[in-house]
């Protein structure tokens, strides 16, 4: 019997140029998972929901669990995933917001495991902006990557720090490295 195809974790913090290695390594052909926080966001103002990180960062943090083990589950087996974030992420924001972690991350994390190796992308002040998804200042995404590598290493990952190039060198570095 042949081992699943590896899931590749895409990290680090906000503004950092996840989503645009993530839309080169779709181009190139790989099942890339999107990510769920931005588009919880999306889904949870449009309903004029209390459920925003800003708001109420447990109810939204259990929305977004839920979400990354659907997307985990619905992965192709034989073929290798990028997540863009994953459980480990929504732990690094419960622990800068200072809320108690619930046991049940951790339990979906060893429920769903990832690649041991995880890609983390630096942050990155000339590419930084801000929209209605992210409001956080550079600043705090400097703090947001510090929690998250944090929060990625407590949980047993190695990070592969991205160098700060252009979106094809960036998916190249990747490539080369799996």
């Amino acid at each position: 019997m042949t081992s699943p195809a590896p899931k590749y974790i895409i990290s680090g913090g906000p503004g950092s140029g996840k989503t645009t290695l993530i839309n080169g390594l779709q181009q190139q052909g790989y099942f890339c998972s999107e990510e769920i926080s931005r588009k919880m966001i999306i889904q949870e103002t449009a309903k004029g929901s209390f459920c925003l990180p800003w708001i109420d960062i447990s109810c939204f943090s259990a929305k977004v669990l839920q979400e990354m083990i659907f997307a985990w589950n619905q992965a192709p087996t034989a073929a290798i995933t990028f997540f863009d974030r994953a459980i480990p992420d929504i732990i690094a924001y419960l622990n800068v917001a200072v809320v108690p972690v619930p046991e049940e991350y951790y339990t979906a994390l060893a429920l769903h495991p990832y690649h041991k190796q995880v890609f983390i992308m630096p942050p990155w002040e000339s590419i930084y902006v801000n929209d209605s998804e992210r409001w956080q200042t550079f600043e705090e995404a400097v703090i947001i990557n510090e929690a998250i590598r944090k929060a990625y290493t407590t949980c047993g990952f190695e990070l592969i720090d991205v160098p700060k190039n252009s979106q094809r060198e960036r998916v190249a570095f990747i490539l080369d490295f799996i």
